[in-house]
């Protein structure tokens, strides 16, 4: 009898889960009185070490993107003035119009090019590596304002549109974009709202800057913005997670999922009006894993650097399986209690368990009305396409 040349095939282990970081994060700040000058992808970097999370193999540091690559979906003309900045730590009052470079939301800082195009470099890389297969987590990525041209939010370049096209290049035809960030992700509709192979799905405070992912928007089809009102709780999260985010993915049968999986949606954060707990994060990427074989999960929005650090860290326990402890070890402990925010009143005396626990206390709630009749509306529309 001829042996079945996929014989043992379902038994193979899966790859295990990559991260990609780079040191250019430490100790690189917008300023010292922007919201990003806390440190954040380091503090992830160290606190999963920490924990004892990265086994050999599974870090790796991400390449700085070419400008060739950036031209993917980025002018030639912007790029080429973003590595200019740099070299010259100022603008001009003509680059400052044309690029929406030198300004207070998207200041000059030492390494206003190379910073941006490490985080692209990682989601570039990350499309490449998941061309088999696989699970990355990014948390440098998830600049999702960022416009072909210009600068905007905070945002230099969009690493999370230069994501989904690397995929494509990789071989993944139909991809999943789920955005969970509290501000709405105007530069990734911006370059896929068209394209009916992409998938849109965003959950965003209102009445919240860019001011845009109306409910009613559609693109080709394959947009779904959920606006959510302030206080938006645990519950409220499960309920979209269930209703919205799961089936439309489902219903896609993507060959790759791209979360951006902003953390500013969290209670404490200061940009934002909303009440999740960092469970909700956790809950989203463990029901969105099984649905493709290709997972990539970028950072985002967060301006709390105990908040976003404890819940990036907690995302990729869950990826791997890990167990996350009621009381974290010495060793992450130190690295939580070495965190510092100045200039804002938590900074003063955070609580202790910003710097013991890494899971914090579910946020629950009713589901208002705003929520379900939202909801309901877009279940209609859903309905309404099959």
């Amino acid at each position: 009898m001829q042996a079945d040349p996929n014989a043992g095939a379902d038994l193979q282990a899966p790859p295990v889960p990559r991260f990609i970081g780079s040191n250019i994060y430490r100790n690189s700040s917008y300023g010292r009185m922007h919201p990003l000058r806390v440190p954040r992808v380091p503090t992830v970097m160290d606190l999963t070490r920490a924990m004892g999370w990265v086994a050999p193999g599974q870090y790796l540091s991400s390449p700085r993107a070419r400008p060739a690559a950036l031209h993917a979906w980025h002018d030639p003309a912007y790029v080429a003035a973003l590595q200019q900045a740099e070299a010259d730590g100022a603008v001009s009052d003509a680059v400052r119009a044309r690029f929406h470079l030198g300004t207070a939301a998207n200041p000059v800082y030492p390494e206003v090019f190379r910073r941006p195009a490490t985080a692209a470099g990682a989601s570039i890389l990350a499309g490449q590596l998941l061309r088999d297969g696989g699970v990355i987590h990014s948390p440098g990525g998830g600049t999702h304002h960022g416009l072909p041209d210009r600068a905007n939010g905070f945002c230099y370049l969009n690493d999370a549109v230069l994501a989904v096209l690397s995929l494509r290049h990789a071989g993944a035809s139909r991809v999943a974009y789920v955005d969970i960030d509290a501000h709405h992700c105007d530069g990734v509709e911006h370059a896929f709202a068209c394209d009916p192979d992409t998938l849109l799905v965003s959950v965003h405070e209102e009445r919240r800057w860019p001011f845009t992912g109306a409910l009613t928007d559609r693109g080709a089809g394959q947009v779904w913005n959920l606006p959510v009102p302030r206080g938006f709780n645990d519950t409220e999260m499960r309920a979209v997670l269930d209703r919205l985010i799961l089936p439309r993915v489902a219903g896609f049968r993507p060959d790759a999922i791209v979360l951006q999986c902003g953390s500013d949606m969290l209670e404490e954060d200061p940009l934002s009006r909303l009440s999740l707990s960092n469970n909700a994060h956790f809950d989203v990427v463990r029901a969105l894993r099984p649905l493709s074989a290709r997972f990539l999960v970028l950072g985002g929005g967060g301006y709390n650097p105990w908040s976003v650090g404890r819940c990036w860290s907690g995302v990729w326990a869950t990826l791997n399986g890990h167990e996350i402890p009621d009381r974290l070890p010495p060793d992450a402990e130190a690295v939580l209690r070495g965190l510092h925010w100045s200039g804002h009143r938590h900074g003063k005396a955070p609580p202790d368990h910003w710097f013991t626990t890494l899971r914090d206390a579910p946020r629950e709630g009713p589901v208002r009305p705003a929520i379900t009749d939202r909801l309901r509306s877009l279940d209609a529309r859903a309905a309404s396409w099959v």
